[in-house]
Formats: structure tokens, sequence, C-alpha cells
């Protein structure tokens, strides 16, 4: 990577996101994000990130005003838990359009300045993604499909110096999971081997660890999830 180091964040604005943000910041990286909810924050353009053209548009404008972009990390989303029998065709179709959308329209929009510096994508995945969850079939269906890319656009693009890996964080106390969520009940942090929920900057630690330190990852999957998958 470049001296003056740019990373790219999206849904940097709270949670996981946040976390790496102050991450990165603090190995020297300029920070730009993309995020819904910009609410006038440094730096931060306001973007959908399953809409193509605007995050085209929200990465020209981060790299004409920082500079080329050498890290990505992927965080946008959201999360619901409904029956499978619930789960309406619009509601599989915005799910991956915002989960797997989002990391192959940002991925597509800064590959070039990633093959540049030689530099690193890190997507955000999920332990459903591995495990699977009772009521989350769309959203572990959603963050499989990250997975998946992630292991086939590292293969495309690291003969040309470009690391892509992914982290895989169980539930993480961030304002995603409401107070009532089953994943805050006593019951369920129980059968966790910490007996607790992953914390932002664990996430981010791991995250960091990827992006700076970790030269030899490639199509990498770190779970970061208090033991729920082992």
């Amino acid at each position: 990577m470049s001296e003056a180091r740019v990373a790219l964040v999206t849904g940097g604005a709270s949670g996981i996101g946040a976390a790496v943000v102050t991450a990165l910041s603090g190995r020297g990286f300029t920070v730009g994000c993309l995020d819904l909810n910009a609410d006038g924050a440094e730096n931060t353009i306001a973007v959908d990130v399953s809409d193509a053209e605007a995050v085209a548009e929200g990465v020209a404008r981060l790299r004409a005003q920082l500079g080329p972009i050498s890290a990505v990390v992927t965080c946008a989303g959201y999360y619901e838990m409904a029956p499978i029998a619930e789960i309406s065709a619009d509601a599989w179709r915005r799910m991956l359009r915002v989960h797997l959308g989002g990391l192959v329209n940002v991925a597509r929009a800064t590959l070039p300045d990633l093959i540049e510096s030689r530099g690193s994508l890190v997507a955000v995945a999920s332990e459903l993604a591995v495990g699977g969850g009772e009521y989350d079939a769309h959203y572990a269906a959603a963050k499989g499909a990250i997975i998946g890319a992630v292991r086939s656009l590292a293969a495309e693009v690291a003969d040309r110096g470009v690391r892509i890996n992914c982290v895989a964080p169980g539930p993480t106390d961030t304002p995603l999971l409401a107070p009532d969520s089953p994943w805050r009940a006593d019951d369920y942090l129980q059968t966790l081997p910490l007996r607790r929920l992953t914390l932002p900057p664990e996430v981010a630690r791991c995250v960091e660890y990827l992006t700076c330190d970790a030269t030899f990852s490639v199509g990498d999957v770190v779970n970061v999830n208090s033991g729920a998958v082992i």
C-alpha cells in the first residue's frame, strides 16, 4: 500500500462499521464512508449500497476528496428474522441486493484502485452464513453468498496483488440487535463458550489484521463469534 493510505468503509456510521473506522484510523488510514445515514459526518457520503450507480458516484467523490483507495471494508447491511413462509419475494430480493449486491457494487467501483495499490478488501458476512439459524433463511443466504463471492473474487485478483478476505461475526452488540432479540436472551448466551455477545471492536480488530498485517491471507474467512461456531 502507498504511504498516504485511504480506506473506504461502507456502513461506517454505526455498529461494526464505526468500530472499523476507528481501528483503521488508528493505523494511519484516512477513512471515507458510504452510509445511508451520513448525517453530515466527515468524509461520509449518503449512499444506498444496493444502487450500483450511486456507489460508483460515491466512490468517485471520495477518491477525488481523499485520494486513491488502498483498503475497502464492506459493513453495510441490515438484519431481520422471519419464518421462511413469511419472507416475501421483495424481502428476499432486498436482502440480496443490500448484502451481496452491496459487496459486488463496491468491489467493481474500487478494484482499479486496489489493483494499482495492491490493496485489500474485507467483507463482513455472518456466522449464520456458516451455521444457519432458525428464521434467518434470507439473511443467512445473503451472507453465505458473500463468502462465495469473496472466495471467487480472491482467486480472480490475487495474481494482481489484491487480497480479498472476509470476517463472519456472530451476534454482535450493536443497534441491529433489538433489546428483545433472542440473540440477547440469557438462555442463548449461556450456550456460547464466552457466554456473551461479540463486541464491535473485536470484529474491527480482525478486519484491521486482515487489512494491515495478514499479507498471506487470500480468500480466508475469520470467524469472530464468541465460540458460536467452532
